[in-house]
């Protein structure tokens, strides 16, 4: 194991060794995401940990096996052996990489980027220990329990809160810094490279000694006592944290026990509680990529507080002393938006350009959007959940003449293939196949886009509620981007220009916080973003990993800056209607006289117009 880093010597990091070693204690705790930057030893310690595991049941040596981004189901679960099946006639079952990870690591790296349903795939084999396949006139079933390890760097795009909640455990890292502990970092790396061998001898005894408590923490494990006291302390803090469902609860059941066996203990106490709690529930809190990521220690400390004065059997403690205020949180008020009455005094005409205003653009409320769509059917190069698209990992609609999609399609491929068998001479034995009986199945699903979000951040929306309320319209579908994993871009426009804010990034965390920090105020330079929306279109239709785009432009159609304004708004609407771009307006005139010129825009991109008010869960019906 020369070549490998050893896991002893991490430098830091120590959240990350922990939460990896309670999963090699106890693979039921679900697995580890490991969230952060590049170039934080995310990889390096999750490829550290397979030497210290016990052997497999039959003996071998436990085994990393890392999963590639394009792996397709077959290769992760299994398959039929098609030449066995077309060839003899028999039925024989392949075990994927799933079978081979048994007993040791399954590591994905970027896991953010692999697509949802081989996530979902992979989770399920984590907590269940088997992997069941049910397809092409196959039914097998085989062992899979292995430590799940993901990384990914947030800011390539998030996984969705449904599949946060499958890890197990999540760790944030970032790189010390401290200028000591950095020196150390480059010292030990620079010493592996130099002599692998050596530095790995240098260390054998840690690992060596790591291993043995690992394996000495498995067996100890199913005696481990967890008492009803610890018990009704998991469900106090998880109730109190909100989490959805029970799989938080169990998982630091799970994990306390680990950390117990951990540390030679035979019950579980509170400090393995805590422990477990907070690797558990980060990343439960967070339902969306607007709510600020980790766990605060002084919150979590509170709950194991309350926790413990509600299970204290002394009936002193139901005197007056203690408020029962049914909970902390109580949920954030809404805000004085009910009805956002328009001030009569203001007006849009063109006057000499205000100052900008240095107010944020809010990032907080919570909309609900409408699904907007892209027309038509991708090539399914991007996944996600946005539009329809064709694809060698989606449901099978139907079978067409082999070459069309691919693979095979077995029952089809059979089904051409009977009626001729008598013709062909066949008596007994294998099938006779002609090339003309191939099928191949044709696949639909859903993937991601590019969206381009051009926002007015000029002073013709006049009053900073208006300003408010555009920003609200952006960050609900900023959100909406999110949920389905498309890549997101944000130009805005204001003064004289038009600027991109935000470059195509799959971060929506990224694009939240520049849009925030957004400057507004000044003419309104129409004109501008939608040629800057058509620039940047063109430039990434060159690259390989091109994704189908929607243009979602927020404004009341106002142009104001250069000469003939307005009419050179249309010209670049029509520009952009002509490169046949699929485009949404949204329309966010909110004065009381309206002039509709937004509704011109819709029109010169040939797109549908969405109200601004369409975003709000009253009038989700007004989409186009």
């Amino acid at each position: 194991m020369s070549d490998r880093y050893p896991f002893s010597a991490v430098v830091g990091h120590d959240e990350l060794r922990l939460a990896l070693t309670l999963c090699a204690i106890a693979p039921a705790v679900g697995g580890v995401l490991v969230r952060g930057e590049k170039g934080t030893a995310k990889s390096t310690a999750a490829r550290a940990l397979a030497p210290l595991l016990p052997p497999r049941p039959d003996g071998a040596p436990a085994r990393l096996v890392e999963l590639p981004i394009g792996a397709t189901e077959d290769r992760v679960v299994g398959s039929l052996d098609l030449h066995r099946a077309l060839g003899e006639g028999r039925v024989d079952f392949t075990p994927g990489l799933l079978a081979d990870a048994d007993g040791g690591i399954l590591y994905v790296d970027e896991v953010n980027l692999l697509s949802d349903h081989l996530v979902d795939v992979l989770l399920d084999a984590a907590a269940m220990g088997r992997v069941t396949v049910e397809r092409d006139a196959v039914s097998r079933s085989y062992p899979a329990r292995f430590v799940l390890v993901g990384t990914m760097n947030p800011e390539e795009g998030e996984l969705r809160p449904q599949l946060l909640d499958r890890f197990g455990l999540a760790v944030d890292v970032r790189a010390s810094r401290e200028v000591d502990a950095r020196v150390e970092v480059m010292r030990r790396r620079l010493a592996f490279e130099a002599d692998p061998a050596a530095f790995a001898a240098e260390y054998a005894a840690a690992d060596a000694e790591q291993a043995r408590r690992i394996a000495e923490a498995r067996d100890r494990l199913p005696a481990v006592a967890l008492p009803d006291a610890e018990l009704r302390r998991i469900a106090a803090v998880c109730a109190a944290f909100d989490v959805d469902g029970m799989r938080a609860d169990l998982v630091i059941a799970r994990a306390a026990r680990a950390h117990a066996a951990w540390r030679g203990a035979a019950e579980v106490t509170e400090d393995d509680v805590r422990v477990a709690a907070a690797l558990a529930l980060p990343h439960r809190k967070r339902r969306d990529p607007f709510d600020e990521p980790g766990l605060d220690d002084a919150e979590l400390d509170r709950a194991l507080d309350d926790a413990r004065e509600a299970d204290d059997p002394d009936p002193d403690d139901d005197g007056p002393d203690g408020p029962d205020d049914g909970g902390p949180d109580g949920g954030p008020e809404g805000g004085p938006d009910g009805g956002q009455p328009e001030p009569q005094s203001q007006d849009d005409a063109v006057a000499p350009d205000p100052e900008p205003q240095g107010a944020p653009l809010p990032t907080a409320r919570h909309r609900t959007v409408s699904r907007l769509t892209v027309p038509g059917t991708g090539t399914g190069g991007a996944t996600g959940r946005r539009s329809k698209s064709r694809s060698d990992r989606g449901s099978v609609v139907r079978a067409a003449p082999a070459g069309t999609g691919a693979g095979l399609h077995l029952a089809a491929t059979l089904r051409a293939a009977a009626p001729a068998q008598a013709a062909r001479g066949r008596v007994d034995g294998p099938l006779h196949l002609a090339p003309s009986d191939l099928r191949s199945p044709i696949r639909e699903a859903t993937e991601g886009n590019l969206v381009v979000f051009v926002v007015d951040l000029s002073g013709s929306m006049a009053a900073r509620e208006r300003i408010a309320l555009v920003g609200e319209a952006a960050v609900s579908l900023l959100r909406d981007a999110y949920q389905r994993r498309d890549k997101v871009a944000v130009i805005g426009f204001r003064g004289a220009e038009a600027t991109l804010l935000v470059p195509p990034t799959r971060s929506v965390d990224v694009a939240v916080a520049r849009l925030a920090r957004a400057r507004t105020g000044g003419r309104t330079p129409l004109a501008e973003g939608l040629i800057e929306a058509r620039k940047l279109l063109r430039r990434e239709d060159l690259r390989p990993d091109a994704r189908r785009p929607l243009v979602v432009v927020l404004t009341d159609g106002r142009a104001t800056a250069g000469r003939d304004p307005l009419p050179r708004a249309l010209a670049a609407a029509a520009g952009l209607h002509a490169d046949g771009r699929a485009t949404v307006v949204v329309d966010c005139e909110t004065s009381m006289v309206r002039l509709g010129l937004a509704a011109k825009v819709a029109a010169a991109l040939g797109a549908p117009m969405l109200p601004l008010g369409g975003l709000s869960p009253q009038d989700l019906a007004r989409v186009a």
